[in-house]
């Protein structure tokens, strides 16, 4: 099944809309800040809180600034992982990483105010009833937090080279797992919803993101560079363990099958409207870019 370009539209043109900077001054902070925003990609959280919105029976459109706050938290986390500090790459969606275009300074700040802006989206812009917006920017900022994406990236760093594969998927349960995961649960929250069919999705969300990771690892050995839109072999020349440093190639697309049958089995229990979920699991297990 064919990706939901659809969403995809809806989103980069909510995107494309979104201004920063109120002062003269702080301009060049908001042109950084852009340049990562709009460089690309198939925005796969947002349009995955858009498609979960839609299994739950709700006008995807409505969760617009929750979707863009999820690929606000997203860039800022890819400009930080480009870092020299980081991952230290000069390319990003086929151009040129943010510290490489604008400094490292500005691009330390254009994470900065990427994340802060998310929640500014979500907490100013997000309709739903008051105490399901602040649960639901509650569970993004845990998603992003210590116990999230951020401490994932800490275990990333400071992984010991002998890291057993239970401690490797912990690891990307955090740093890759939780925000994908809040694209399906925050929807959930905002909507106020409590039937079964959300125990079948966030069971769906928590295979998924093992998905995409074994897939990126897996992209990270075999993809080309003029595909992937970033410098091919990162994970190699950084020592990380991966998926496939782990358990070999062959093995981890066996995994990646495992995954995408648990997350499409899951969906089997979430009523009659996850057409669109499953092609995005479908496109993240056959992905190349």
């Amino acid at each position: 099944m064919a990706y939901p370009t659809e969403l995809q539209g809806r989103v980069d043109a909510y995107l494309s809309g979104l201004r920063f900077s109120a002062e003269p001054g702080t301009a060049g902070l908001e042109e950084a800040m852009r340049y990562s925003l709009l460089a690309g990609g198939k925005r796969i959280r947002p349009v995955l809180a858009l498609a979960t919105a839609e299994a739950l029976g709700r006008e995807p459109s409505e969760l617009l600034p929750l979707a863009a706050a999820l690929e606000l938290i997203h860039t800022y986390s890819l400009i930080h992982d480009d870092l020299p500090a980081m991952d230290d790459d000069a390319l990003r969606r086929g151009q040129p990483t943010c510290h490489v275009a604008y400094g490292e300074d500005v691009a330390i700040l254009a994470g900065d105010g990427l994340f802060a802006e998310a929640l500014r989206l979500v907490l100013e812009r997000q309709t739903g009833a008051p105490a399901r917006v602040l649960r639901a920017a509650a569970e993004l900022v845990a998603a992003a937090g210590v116990d999230g994406m951020v401490g994932g990236q800490f275990l990333d760093v400071t992984a010991a080279g002998d890291l057993d594969a239970p401690g490797l998927r912990r690891l990307h349960e955090l740093k890759t797992g939780r925000l994908i995961g809040a694209a399906v649960e925050c929807p959930i929250l905002v909507t106020g919803e409590t039937g079964p069919a959300t125990i079948a999705l966030r069971r769906f969300a928590a295979e998924l993101g093992v998905l995409f990771q074994i897939v990126d690892d897996i992209l990270d050995v075999t993809g080309e560079e003029s595909t992937l839109g970033k410098p091919q072999g990162s994970d190699e020349r950084h020592g990380k363990r991966t998926y496939v440093s782990v358990f070999g190639l062959d093995r981890a697309r066996e995994l990646a099958e495992e995954s995408h049958r648990g997350a499409r089995e899951a969906l089997s229990g979430a009523g009659e409207t996850t057409q669109t979920l499953a092609r995005i699991t479908d496109y993240i297990l056959t992905r190349q870019t």
